[in-house]
């Protein structure tokens, strides 16, 4: 008994006991102490979820559906969706072709060789490097160009026409020296037979190659 009460008399026990009431009093204490505490408390728990309610409604009302009454809807817009990727252009086969200029036709395909001299074609307004062809004549040149020669295809019978060839060989000839008169234009149906002829000419120089 004198032991026991020696302990509980004993300061730093004392102590230590107080420490232990005190925590034991402080974990059942609520974090709402007063008043005002508890009426903040309440008007968070509703004004929080009503935030929130108007926001997800507002980013439904502006979202941009496909329905009825919306632009996705008018001609314009189903005709831009429905549109191929690769656009594509009808043309009429037997509507009247327009000869395209010899300058329109470098820029298209004689440019990508002769602007620079690539692959041992003549430089585009090098007088040099045209004056021996040149002198050679327009014919000459103009079948080069149709059949080929050296690293340079055949021109004859592909997307542009005998006569089309024929002005681009002029335009890059006359801007080296030449003074040829352009090709006049056929009419439609002789322009059609030409370029029939520069296709059977081409295969049958083909198979004399294959030969």
């Amino acid at each position: 008994m004198a032991a026991h009460s020696d302990t509980a008399n004993h300061p730093i026990a004392q102590a230590q006991a107080e420490q232990q009431s005190h925590g034991d009093e402080e974990g059942h204490t609520s974090f709402i102490k007063t008043p005002r505490q508890l009426i903040i408390v309440v008007l968070l728990a509703l004004l929080v979820p009503i935030v929130i309610i108007v926001l997800l409604a507002s980013y439904v009302v502006n979202e941009s559906r496909i329905g009825a009454g919306s632009d996705s809807m008018m001609p314009e817009s189903i005709e831009a969706r429905i549109r191929p990727v690769a656009g594509f252009e009808l043309r009429d086969a037997s509507a009247p072709q327009v000869a395209r200029s010899g300058e329109d036709v470098y820029k298209a395909a004689c440019g990508a060789c002769h602007a620079a001299g690539v692959a041992g074609a003549p430089k585009h307004a090098d007088n040099g490097s045209w004056s021996a062809r040149i002198a050679n004549g327009l014919e000459s040149l103009v079948n080069s160009a149709l059949k080929g020669k050296g690293a340079m295809p055949p021109q004859g019978g592909g997307e542009f026409s005998d006569v089309e060839v024929a002005k681009a060989v002029v335009y890059m000839a006359n801007a080296s020296g030449a003074k040829f008169e352009e090709p006049k234009t056929p009419a439609n149906g002789d322009q059609a037979q030409g370029q029939g002829e520069a296709k059977a000419e081409g295969k049958a120089e083909a198979k004399a190659e294959g030969k």
